[in-house]
């Protein structure tokens, strides 16, 4: 939203509207539910019956466990994660280049030689961003790239187990695997974690309270 908010900000109410924003969040709340549906029909309730004792006790059944993990692979790990990893490039691309189309119509027009006043006014004003859009910008860009950086190893290593089998838990190359584990792990924290200083940098607001929250003694 914030994208298409710098891309088309005359466009940008008529996009998002009321009607389009309620129909998207409930499609998204419906492909959050029918997307981890082949793991959930992986197990289900069944009854046992033990020949000793002669009783019947009720016990979780796997079935089609490979073709089911094959397909929630397919699925969950690979092309709903391409298609996000995709749509977060070219939004981090797109506002790049309005950052630096704004910051050449800035320059261009605090750089216009001057002339009279009947001739500056025929002239076109400042259309670039204002100060405090550009710094909103900036910290979108620099959140998306982390994050693109952050996830690029989880994306290669879905990649990796898709296309080899032996790429995983208790396989051949399992050892290799866990160590890519724990660098998805390590970048996902650092995602998060790199994130306060953006904000800290860029957000007056977050900065403010932030130090609100810090016990810092006030010299009398």
């Amino acid at each position: 939203m914030r994208c298409a908010c710098v891309a088309m900000p005359l466009k940008f109410k008529f996009f998002f509207t009321k009607s389009r924003t309620l129909k998207w969040t409930l499609f998204l709340v419906a492909l959050a539910v029918v997307l981890p549906m082949p793991v959930l029909t992986i197990h289900s309730i069944a009854w046992r019956i033990d020949p000793i004792s002669n009783t019947s006790s009720l016990y979780l059944k796997a079935s089609n466990n490979d073709i089911m993990s094959r397909i929630n692979d397919i699925i969950n790990r690979n092309v709903v994660i391409y298609i996000a990893y995709t749509i977060t490039v070219i939004c981090a691309s797109l506002l790049t280049f309005k950052l630096y189309q704004a910051s050449q119509i800035r320059r261009s027009c605090t750089t216009w030689p001057s002339q009279s006043s009947d001739q500056a006014s025929d002239k076109p004003v400042d259309q670039g961003l204002s100060g405090k859009d550009l710094q909103v910008v900036k910290s979108v860009v620099l959140v998306c790239v982390i994050f693109i950086l952050s996830q690029l190893p989880f994306v290669l290593t879905s990649t990796i187990r898709l296309i080899t089998p032996a790429f995983d838990v208790g396989e051949r190359l399992g050892y290799v695997f866990g160590m890519f584990g724990q660098i998805n792990n390590t970048c996902s924290f650092l995602n998060a974690s790199v994130n306060i200083f953006v904000y800290y940098n860029y957000n007056s607001k977050f900065r403010s309270v932030f130090h609100s929250l810090l016990p810092v003694k006030r010299k009398m």
